[in-house]
Formats: structure tokens, C-alpha cells, sequence
């Protein structure tokens, strides 16, 4: 399952996010979006979790959480 994380603290990284989502489970890719010009964090990534169980965990656990001051969102991804 695809999970948008939004609403991150600028300064967190793929390996800090990575260990948020890898406590309720398997993550097979996780990826910040960078801003080319700066290559600063733009405040969003996704996490993809093989098993919809452990996404779904994740999301309720994870979702308005406040990490390093800011309250993340976490949904489900739309599906292209």
C-alpha cells in the first residue's frame, strides 16, 4: 500500500521517516519529494508498505502526530 505522508518538519530525513513506518511493520520504499532547485525536503514523501494490515496501523498511529513540532498527516495514496 502507498501512504502519503504530509505536513513533514523540513529538516526530517528519508532514514528518520523509514524508521517512523518501519515500527508497525515491512517497508519496501520510502522517498522524500525534493525541491530541485534546493534540493531541500518540499514537506511531503511517500511510504510504500507491502501489507495493507501494517499500513493501515501505521496510518491511524501516525496520522496528526506531532514529529520534531509539526503534526504530520497520513492517508492512503490515490492510485493513479
Amino acid at each position: 500500500m502507498k501512504i502519503l505522508v504530509r505536513n513533514l518538519e523540513r529538516s526530517i530525513n528519508e532514514q528518520e521517516l523509514l524508521e517512523l513506518f518501519q515500527a508497525y511493520g515491512q517497508v519496501e520504499s520510502c522517498v522524500l519529494v525534493m525541491d530541485a532547485a534546493t534540493g531541500k525536503s518540499k514537506g511531503f514523501g511517500f511510504v510504500e508498505m507491502p501489507h495493507a494490515r501494517e499500513a493501515i496501523k501505521a496510518i491511524k498511529a501516525l496520522n496528526t502526530q506531532k514529529i520534531k513540532g509539526s503534526g504530520i498527516r497520513v492517508k492512503a495514496a490515490q492510485s493513479e
